[in-house]
């Protein structure tokens, strides 16, 4: 496990839609995911995000991607965006090394600082594969909440990723941001 050094955060630009698009994939498809413990490459082949994906999410109003660099080197991501009174989180990766010391819930902490205090958000809303259990417990343990509502997963869609089980879909999972 590696020592957790505090991150400067920024906002992401144009100019890091390759950086970004390469360390999602990295923590999430492919032989390189399988170094952390957030890899889908079990589930799930293919992309996670491609160039446009990412250069949407950009360019849309009320709609940030958060990079988490140490030393200049991009370690984690994330997307928020705002959504009346509460704010989607998505997009969310951790170099696969990384995973497990700490800089995850830095990142996590920080989108939820964001939405609450620019956005004034009073709750953030994510969607988890329910077959991630260990996943949806991380986010459990940070005051998340499961809500058995569920949304499928959008199969034919390969921009997406080529899923490897026909049972995959989403659970909504919310959590109330601290007045």
């Amino acid at each position: 496990m590696n020592a957790v050094i505090t991150p400067v955060f920024r906002k992401a630009v144009e100019a890091d839609i390759d950086a970004i698009v390469a360390l999602v994939q990295s923590a999430y498809r492919g032989e390189s995911s399988r170094q952390g413990w957030t890899t889908e490459a079990d589930l799930i082949d293919g992309q996670r995000v491609d160039v446009a994906n990412v250069a949407e999410v950009l360019a849309a109003p009320d709609s940030a991607v958060l990079l988490a660099s140490i030393d200049s080197e991009l370690l984690a991501c994330c997307h928020i965006e705002k959504h009346g009174d509460a704010a989607y989180f998505g997009m969310f990766a951790v170099h696969p090394p990384r995973q497990g010391s700490g800089l995850g819930r830095l990142v996590l902490a920080e989108a939820e600082r964001h939405a609450h205090q620019a956005w004034q958000c009073r709750a953030m809303h994510m969607k988890v594969i329910d077959a991630r259990v260990d996943l949806m417990a991380w986010y459990e343990r940070r005051g998340y909440r499961r809500t058995g509502e569920y949304s499928p997963f959008p199969y034919g869609e390969e921009r997406f990723g080529i899923p490897r089980r026909d049972d995959l879909r989403f659970e909504l999972m919310i959590k109330e941001l601290a007045p």
